[in-house]
C-alpha cells in the first residue's frame, strides 16, 4: 500500500442532506480513509450544509465549500478538486454524492507501487441490479475495446485496462497537471465523457481495480440501441434540463474530437431516438441544445430552474 499519500475525495451536492451524509460516512468507514474531504454545496435550499458541518469524529478534515451560484456537478467537482489538489493532496477521488464506497475500495486502489500517471477506479454496481451502474470499456487485446455489464465478465487479475470512467476516478496530482482542471461550463452530463477522454489524449491511463467496489444506482428507463457496431444509450423521459445538458455537451464534445460529421451524426441519433422514444414534443428542446452545443455555448442554461 501507499499509506505517504496524501488522498482527497470529493464530491458536489445540492439539497441532499441524507444523500450527502451518506457518502460522507461511507469515507469515514473506509479501511484506509481520505485524509481530506471537500464537499461543494451548490447553494442548497435545505439543511444539507449544517447536517454536513455537525458530523464530527472523523478520521479526515470535512470542508464544506458553498458555492456563490449553482455551478452543476462539473463546476462544484471542478472547484474542490483544485481546492483539495491547492491544499496538497497527492491524488483526488471524485464521486457524486450518492456513490458509496465499500469500506475496502480506497485501501484497493492503493495497494502496490503506485503509478503517477495511472487513474485507478472502483467497480460502480447498481444495488438494485447487482449490475454494473454504467457498463465499463475495457480493453480487448488487438480488438481495442468491449463493453461488460458485470463483475463476472472481468478478465482475470486485480486490476484491467478501462476508459472513459469519471465517477470514482483517482486522479493523481501528476495527471491533473498535465490535463488541466475540469471544464466546469459544461455543467451536468459532460464532464464524466470530456475529462477521461482529454487524460486518455494526454497518454495516461485507466484501471478498474477489482478490489474496489462502489454503490452508485444506475440511470432508469435506459435504452440501448447498438448501430453500426457503436452503442448509443439514451434515457426514457429525462428532464428538459437534463436532456438539454446531455444533447449539447455532447454535440459540442464529439466535433471537438472527430470534426462536423461526427457532430452531425451525435445530434441526428439523439434527435431520431428522441422523436421514436419520447414523441416530437422534444423538437424544440432538441433544436436549441444543438445549436447550442455546436456554437459552444456552454455553461447554465438560461432556462435552467431546476433545484
Amino acid at each position: 500500500m501507499s499509506p505517504a499519500l496524501k488522498i482527497a475525495a470529493v464530491f458536489a451536492t445540492m439539497n441532499r442532506a441524507a444523500t450527502a451524509v451518506a457518502c460522507v460516512r461511507a469515507l469515514a468507514a473506509q479501511s484506509r480513509p481520505p485524509d481530506l474531504v471537500i464537499v461543494a454545496d451548490n447553494v442548497s435550499a435545505d439543511d444539507t450544509v449544517a447536517a454536513l458541518e455537525a458530523l464530527a469524529d472523523l478520521p479526515f478534515l470535512l470542508v464544506v465549500q458553498r458555492m456563490d451560484e449553482n455551478r452543476g456537478n462539473a463546476g462544484g467537482v471542478g472547484a474542490v478538486m483544485e481546492r483539495a489538489f491547492a491544499e496538497g493532496a497527492d491524488a483526488v477521488w471524485i464521486l457524486d454524492d450518492d456513490s458509496w464506497p465499500r469500506e475496502a475500495a480506497l485501501a484497493a486502489m492503493l495497494e502496490g507501487p503506485w503509478d503517477p500517471r495511472v487513474v485507478r477506479h472502483p467497480l460502480q454496481i447498481d444495488p438494485k441490479t447487482q449490475k454494473f451502474t454504467w457498463p465499463l470499456q475495457i480493453a480487448d487485446g488487438d480488438a481495442g475495446w468491449r463493453l461488460i455489464w458485470s463483475e463476472s465478465e472481468l478478465p482475470e487479475g486485480p486490476r484491467v485496462r478501462s476508459r472513459i470512467s469519471w465517477t470514482g476516478a483517482l486522479v493523481p496530482r501528476e495527471v491533473r497537471e498535465a490535463v488541466g482542471p475540469v471544464n466546469g461550463d459544461l455543467f451536468i452530463r459532460g464532464e464524466d465523457e470530456e475529462y477521461p477522454w482529454r487524460i486518455e489524449q494526454a497518454g495516461f491511463r485507466q484501471e478498474a481495480i477489482r478490489g474496489a467496489v462502489m454503490d452508485h444506482p444506475g440511470p432508469q428507463n435506459v435504452v440501448h440501441w447498438q448501430l453500426l457496431e457503436k452503442s448509443f444509450f439514451f434515457e426514457r423521459d429525462l428532464a428538459d434540463w437534463k436532456l438539454y445538458y446531455k444533447v449539447r455537451n455532447m454535440v459540442w464534445l464529439k466535433r471537438g474530437q472527430a470534426g462536423d460529421w461526427q457532430a452531425v451524426r451525435m445530434a441526428a441519433a439523439y434527435t431520431v431516438a428522441a422523436i421514436l422514444i419520447d414523441g416530437p414534443k422534444r423538437i424544440p428542446l432538441l433544436w436549441t441544445s444543438i445549436q447550442d452545443g455546436w456554437m459552444g455555448r456552454l455553461g447554465k442554461w438560461s432556462k435552467h430552474s431546476a433545484s
